[in-house]
């Protein structure tokens, strides 16, 4: 099968270069995905908390996360560079389906009324995040010139930062104007939260699915196609994760030992924000067993929130600079610089500020926001030169694996920071709070 260059010039002939708006439009499917990923980070600890679940139960509880992300985004991405219809393409029969599913299980979730039911909702809203996904990363490469590779994964980045932005501020609207809540505890500002989350999720995926079309695959891609189905048969594509990870290429596995750090710091980070104000700055006595009551410990997770709220912008707001820095300096080169002032950043959130004068850490925040714009995007431009295209979705999938082996191993239990609050009391005075993933 050939391969395209890397200078755009075969590219070309197969790709037609597409407008920023066509870009944006293609990858507006992010936005309901995050939602859906972000609602599920922010609120899952809560409601199994509504429920009667006890704090030291949260860790399995909240396991479908990584769990499915180890397991179903390489499945589905082997399956779908198998995957050819004339009819529904490559690639969108999986996000479709996948955002379908999350809208069904955004919907349902509310209404759920024991821990087991939470669960099993949980574990099949996973399912479609993750089918959701997986393909669409690879849809991105599918479908642009290398030219455009930087502007479209970045773009990914802005529906992130933007999706996440809005889980998180939804609830927190809701939660000061729906009051009440249903005979299981669950309250009216979560329901509406999930209904804005089932709408998103399939909206925003549709409007990609209606407004971007799929490249057909070239003729001898498609007798490979027919071979690999005739002579391996339907479950294949399994075999093919398998030699994905052993034939990967050099520069994945140096990827993978950057992954290794870089989602680890980022998962600590979003784990203990909260509690490191309320130490570092609003002097919160975690010895106390009371300290999750205090109108301390209420000001520092709202201070968190805040804080998150900046990070949150700052990704969507530089996502598109920064494709265009990459195009002028290299991927490689802006993803270095993006880590190191990460690090600068945690270490200056811990430093800067002092009681009583906190605004100064919004200054940190909105780096962390620069990197975690890079982070979601700009390792997919260097990873899909990398990679045959033939296998693009297999590797989008072993990538994943790469996010969810360290954010799994993190000292603490797998939920978000902002869970600390949450897992620590039942969700009463700092409730407004505890919402940033």
């Amino acid at each position: 099968m050939a391969q395209f260059s890397h200078d755009g010039k075969v590219d070309l002939a197969h790709k037609p270069m597409m407008t920023t708006p066509q870009i944006l439009l293609m990858n507006v499917g992010f936005f309901g995905i995050q939602y859906s990923f972000g609602m599920q980070q922010n609120v899952m600890s809560p409601i199994y908390q509504f429920l009667g679940a006890s704090p030291d139960e949260l860790p399995i509880l909240n396991l479908a996360g990584p769990v499915t992300g180890l397991l179903i985004q390489p499945l589905i991405g082997a399956l779908s560079d198998r995957t050819w219809s004339d009819k529904w393409g490559r690639r969108k029969p999986f996000f479709l389906v996948g955002a379908v599913g999350c809208s069904v299980f955004l919907f349902l979730m509310p209404f759920v009324t024991a821990v087991w039911m939470a669960v099993l909702c949980l574990w099949l809203l996973d399912v479609s995040n993750n089918t959701a996904m997986e393909p669409y990363r690879a849809f991105i490469g599918d479908r642009l010139p290398s030219k455009q590779l930087a502007k479209g994964f970045l773009a990914q980045s802005l529906f992130i930062g933007a999706g996440s932005a809005l889980a998180a501020g939804t609830l927190v609207v809701l939660e000061k104007t729906l009051a009440g809540a249903t005979a299981a505890g669950i309250p009216y500002w979560v329901f509406g939260a999930f209904m804005v989350g089932s709408v998103c999720s399939i909206g925003s995926v549709l409007i990609s699915v209606l407004s971007t079309k799929e490249l057909p695959p070239t003729p001898e891609g498609l007798v490979e196609l027919e071979r690999k189905k005739r002579e391996e048969g339907p479950f294949g594509f399994v075999k093919d994760i398998g030699v994905a990870i052993v034939e990967m290429p050099r520069g994945l596995k140096k990827m993978a030992l950057v992954y290794l750090f870089q989602w680890y710091a980022m998962n600590v980070f979003w784990q203990y924000l909260g509690l490191m104000c309320a130490v570092t700055y609003f002097g919160v006595n975690l010895s106390d067993p009371g300290y999750a009551e205090t109108e301390a410990f209420n000001n520092a997770s709202g201070f968190a929130t805040g804080l998150m709220v900046v990070y949150y912008v700052s990704c969507t707001v530089v996502a598109l600079f920064l494709a265009r820095l990459a195009n002028r300096i290299g991927p490689k080169h802006v993803h270095t610089a993006a880590l190191c002032l990460a690090a600068v950043c945690l270490v200056l959130l811990t430093r800067i500020g002092s009681p009583g004068h906190t605004a100064v850490l919004y200054l940190p925040m909105i780096g962390i926001g620069v990197a975690w714009a890079s982070i979601t995007g700009v390792p997919y431009i260097m990873a899909i030169e990398m990679i045959r295209k033939e296998r693009r979705g297999v590797y989008m999938g072993v990538i994943n694996m790469m996010i969810v082996i360290p954010s799994s191993s993190r000292p603490s239990p797998s939920v978000p920071f902002t869970s600390t609050c949450w897992a620590t009391t039942p969700p009463t005075p700092c409730s407004s709070s505890r919402r940033s993933s």
